[in-house]
């Protein structure tokens, strides 16, 4: 949104209709609550001029640093594990 979106002066209803992706989905993705998916990732590349893995990479950051967020207490308690001893 704040990198594409709003810069481009480009609304989610703009994007829906000029991808063929639901507006529903758009609003989704840009609330967090849904996942970029292949077919979006696909889609938005050819649009913004872009590459699939670009959008898939943002999703992944996106994924790793809730994940983070969420289990951040329970990591805390994980040891690396250490090489053995020769």
């Amino acid at each position: 949104m704040e990198e594409f979106l709003e810069p481009m002066g480009i609304s989610a209803y703009r994007l829906a209709k000029e991808t063929g992706i639901p507006q529903t989905r758009i609003s989704e993705i840009i609330k967090g609550r849904r996942r970029v998916t292949a077919d979006t990732a696909l889609r938005f590349s050819k649009y913004f001029g872009t590459t699939p893995k670009f959008w898939l990479g943002l999703q992944d950051d996106y994924d790793i640093e809730e994940g983070q967020h969420l289990i951040s207490e329970e990591l805390n308690e994980i040891k690396a594990l250490q090489p053995n001893a020769a």
